[in-house]
């Protein structure tokens, strides 16, 4: 009862929120520099897309950073004509995402000990770090994945009264869309509500033959919460979060991964506007 009246306050105050995010095949990171004064408008209006995963306003030679989800077909609109007419945009530089090594559904901080976290893996969500092309849905499918990423707890009764379909015709379709990646929940939480008031962002350089190595060290680590090979003058972004500037500091010095890689250069989150594909609540 303690948890169940406990984990409906956190639900509820909007401290833990699961919701689901439809892949994409194409996907891009997006760096943009901004006129003064108009950051926030900017990251604001970055985070009102509907392709849009996450927006961090950040430190460094970039203002606004965002994860844009979209169709290959769509990749040179978005870029081309969409972004360019953003608000205060004075430029930006695009790094399409070439492999994940972990998404923000695979971060495990170390809240729980190795065998609760096992105990409460689900096959039916791995974090695959491929880039599953989009398959065809039905009008039902879609509708699901549609009320999945709206309320990723929605029960299955409820999906199928949503959709118009039995509980265990929702039920079985649901399990067939997360086992074939079109739709992925997640558990957003602030990193700060686990005492990692610290979250970077470091654009890493690496040889083509450490890009794998460097990634997969990464990926290993509980201090990343997102990690991903991308194309441009970087080779990898990853997200981490740490306790302080200290912990930060020995995490890019004294880590298995910086041994292997060339170069990094590292952005401080100042501010997430919108986090996995959800709205965060305006900076006070």
């Amino acid at each position: 009862r303690t948890v169940a009246r406990r984990g409906s306050q956190l639900l509820e105050s909007g401290a833990v929120a699961v919701v689901g995010i439809r892949p994409r095949p194409a996907v891009v990171l997006v760096q943009m520099r901004c006129m003064p004064g108009t950051v926030r408008a900017a990251a604001q209006a970055l985070s009102q897309r509907n392709d849009t995963t996450f927006v961090y306003t950040t430190t460094g030679t970039g203002d606004c950073v965002a994860e844009i989800l979209t169709e290959p077909s769509r990749m040179g609109t978005v870029l081309s004509d969409e972004l360019p007419s953003t608000i205060g945009l004075r430029d930006s530089t695009s790094y399409p995402v070439l492999r994940y090594f972990r998404t923000i559904r695979g971060w495990r901080p170390e809240i729980l000990t190795a065998d609760r976290v096992e105990a409460f893996r689900s096959a039916l969500t791995p974090d695959s770090g491929v880039l599953v092309p989009r398959q065809e849905l039905s009008r039902q499918d879609n509708e699901l994945i549609d009320a999945l990423c709206a309320d990723g707890r929605m029960s299955f009764e409820a999906l199928g009264r949503r959709v118009g379909v039995s509980e265990a015709t929702a039920r079985r379709r649901s399990e067939w869309l997360l086992t074939n990646n079109q739709v992925h929940l997640r558990a957003i939480v602030e990193p700060a509500a686990f005492g990692l008031g610290v979250e970077a962002l470091l654009w890493i350089r690496a040889s083509p033959h450490q890009v794998e190595p460097v990634g997969k060290s990464l990926a290993e680590l509980p201090t990343v919460r997102y990690a991903a090979a991308i194309a441009g003058d970087y080779q990898i972004m990853a997200d981490v979060t740490v306790e302080d500037m200290s912990s930060l500091y020995r995490f890019i010095t004294d880590s298995e991964w910086a041994r292997n890689a060339a170069g990094v250069d590292v952005s401080i989150l100042l501010d997430a506007r919108k986090r996995g594909g959800r709205l965060m609540r305006s900076p006070s």
